[in-house]
């Protein structure tokens, strides 16, 4: 008998009697996010063939300092567009924007949410055909409903999310996501043009054999990192060491393997970024949410990531996430070192 395929839109309505107090905004808010990633899929898939959508947007830099893709200036627009266009969200947070940008429209200043966002996680990668992603974050806002958001609304720590996910473009296109209810992964089927579940209830392995880092940096690594690398090299029979090293280079990508096979992915302090290259806001918590609900955790070597109360929006952070056994050995080994350096 052939399975029938339950695709994201009927997933969501299933289970929309999860959540009674979000009276449906917050499916139309995950659609709204499915519709746009569709929209750039489409793009990504068609950039080996066209030179109007990849390079560098007109030499623009983003608050960053880095120079902005023309996919990342596509990609941030066209879900800015689709979360405006609903009106569940009254503002939103991104990457791409120096500052957060308010959706100001009657109903929109009713609105419950925010989201924060990395519309096109790895760009710099699209003419090499590597596999890149959109990264998300929605939280409920804390300001008063009818007027504009404020800043207060967009630095919320972590544990306040009310919903996460991830589009990973690649081989197959996948929309991953939380709500609070286990992680859940859906297939882009082009021939239906539906995101179908292909994975329900995630599970990040407790131990896994896999480490992701960029270990070109090394001679600037702080200690703990660096007896960690070393531990992960170390021959060990008992504990299957050593462990494979894999690194992509696009953080979606790299989160998404190590999620379903088990791994530990680490971007520390000591780098060309002092603080860390990642952003809290829109990188770290909502992966670090996808963690959690896994079985996982996301630590910044010291600290649970989700429990840091953000500064500034654009705040960067040093990131360790992944399989719990893994992360909890690489944070012993960074306490132990610390006080040395």
């Amino acid at each position: 008998m052939r399975n029938i395929m339950i695709t994201l839109g009927e997933y969501i309505i299933k289970n929309q009697a999860d959540y009674p107090n979000a009276s449906g905004e917050l499916s139309s808010l995950l659609s709204s996010i499915r519709r746009a990633a569709k929209i750039v899929n489409r793009e990504i898939n068609r950039a080996g063939l066209v030179t109007d959508i990849i390079g560098g947007s007109n030499n623009s830099e983003n608050v960053q300092g880095e120079v902005q893709q023309k996919l990342d200036v596509f990609a941030n627009d066209m879900f800015k567009a689709a979360l405006e266009a609903r009106g569940e969200v009254c503002g939103i947070a991104s990457e791409e924007e120096d500052h957060y940008v308010i959706f100001d429209d009657e109903r929109q200043c009713n609105a419950k949410y925010i989201v924060l966002m990395d519309p096109l996680d790895g760009s710099s990668n699209i003419d090499v055909n590597v596999s890149v992603g959109t990264i998300f974050s929605i939280y409920r806002r804390v300001s008063e409903a009818g007027q504009p958001v404020t800043m207060e609304d967009f630095l919320q720590p972590g544990v306040n999310q009310v919903a996460a996910g991830y589009v990973v473009y690649g081989s197959s296109t996948m929309l991953v996501y939380t709500t609070g209810n286990g992680v859940h992964g859906f297939t882009y089927d082009p021939t239906l043009g539906s995101f179908c579940l292909s994975h329900e209830n995630i599970r990040i392995p407790e131990q896994g054999y896999i480490y992701s880092i960029n270990e070109g940096n090394y001679i600037r690594f702080p200690e703990g990192v660096k007896k960690y690398l070393k531990f992960c090299q170390e021959k060990d029979e008992s504990s299957k060491r050593p462990y494979s090293s894999r690194y992509i280079g696009s953080l979606v990508s790299d989160f998404h393997r190590n999620m379903l096979k088990g791994g530990i992915y680490i971007y520390p302090s000591g780098t060309n970024s002092p603080n860390g290259k990642l952003r809290l806001l829109y990188e770290c918590n909502p992966l670090a949410f996808m963690a959690e609900q896994a079985g996982g955790k996301a630590t910044d070597g010291f600290r649970r990531i989700m429990e840091i109360k953000p500064t500034e929006l654009h705040q960067r952070t040093p990131y360790f996430v992944g399989s719990i056994k893994m992360v909890d050995k690489a944070g012993e080994l960074m306490t132990e070192f610390s006080s040395a350096e």
